[in-house]
């Protein structure tokens, strides 16, 4: 029995033309001048005569003033969005959402400064006060703007699919400086910095790369294609954080953590794995399944004598290593063997 529904697969293509056809004005709109009928076929696997019917659609069926020029097409001028309305709630979660991304260091600028101040000019004026103490962005640094650049150049090579040469420093490898032409996949922040996951040629490989040790790269005109079965969250894996440890098989892991800080680590989501349950003496025991890595090492770590690792064996010898480590440090100090004999 064919269950397969009539009109399925036209309908389809024309979701995908309609698809195709927004993407297109996002382009042009962005980058006036710089598309040209060709460049629009090679990108999206099409005949330039189909190419030519899409245009047709945004010059007379949506009524844009769409013009070209020998360097490519653009728009004379865009009408407005009408205004949104939002309920308070609504209204509160997105200004709260760009607010937060102002604090993002590398996300700061002008347009999002003024998309903020046009969102508070929509609440009542008793909320003004409080909008004064929170829209303070901190002042952009210069490795805060070296971010910036590098984010908007990333961005773009994602939206056109432009393969992007750069030079960058492996601090894995001594500091060593390399010359890599990349494919970008993901870009995504990630504690107080930015990291784009992308094909690398001289690697033949899908890494991550840290934007701050990005020194220059610009974009090439070599298109790629991020393949289908490319899926973030398997690439992450179980890991911890985003650092990927040498294995990708997560193992069982137990913690035994102190009544005080087992209660604190309790209320935070850590890993979609994480279980915790309150034992008779207070402690609280925390497993997951993860990936052993340095961050979740380091993690481990910041909590000292307040967390204890029970399961593995492997993880309990780690830990105990670095305490020894630093240990050792502390008992080579002069200074701390006067005070200590003061």
């Amino acid at each position: 029995m064919d269950n397969k529904l009539p009109g399925t697969g036209q309908a389809i293509e024309e979701l995908k033309r309609i698809s195709r056809i927004l993407e297109i004005i996002q382009m042009i709109a962005v980058f006036p001048k710089r598309y040209r009928r060709k460049d629009f076929a090679r990108r999206y696997e099409i005949s330039e005569r189909m190419v030519t019917k899409d245009l047709q659609v945004i010059r007379h069926g949506l009524r844009l003033p769409l013009h070209s020029s020998s360097q490519g097409y653009y728009f004379d001028s865009l009408p407005n969005l009408p205004a949104v309305q939002f309920p308070l709630t609504e209204g509160l979660s997105l200004l709260m959402a760009l607010q937060a991304a102002q604090q993002l260091a590398g996300t700061g600028s002008p347009e999002l400064t003024a998309a903020i101040s046009r969102l508070e000019a929509l609440f009542p004026a008793t909320f003004a006060p409080l909008f004064r103490t929170l829209s303070h962005p901190p002042a952009m640094t210069a490795q805060g703007k070296h971010r910036q650049q590098m984010l908007l150049l990333l961005n773009r090579a994602l939206m056109e699919e432009r393969k992007v040469q750069m030079t960058y420093v492996t601090l894995s490898r001594g500091g060593a400086v390399t010359e890599r032409i990349v494919h970008p996949y993901h870009i995504m922040p990630y504690v107080r910095s930015w990291q784009l996951i992308a094909y690398c040629e001289l690697r033949e490989a899908v890494l991550m790369f840290k934007l701050d040790r990005i020194r220059e790269a610009r974009l090439l005109d070599d298109r790629y294609r991020i393949p289908v079965d490319f899926d973030l969250e398997s690439y992450l894996g179980g890991a911890w954080g985003i650092i990927r440890g040498k294995t990708q098989s997560p193992e069982p892991i137990e913690l035994l953590f102190e009544p005080a800080t087992g209660r604190r680590v309790m209320e935070e989501s850590w890993h979609p794995s994480q279980k915790a349950q309150i034992l008779p003496d207070g402690r609280v025991r925390f497993t997951l399944e993860a990936t052993i890595t340095p961050e979740f090492i380091a993690w481990l770590l910041y909590y000292g004598p307040d967390v204890e690792v029970i399961h593995p064996t492997r993880l309990r010898d780690q830990v105990a290593a670095k305490y020894r480590q630093a240990l050792a440090i502390y008992e080579n100090d002069p200074t701390i063997q006067e005070e200590a004999h003061a």
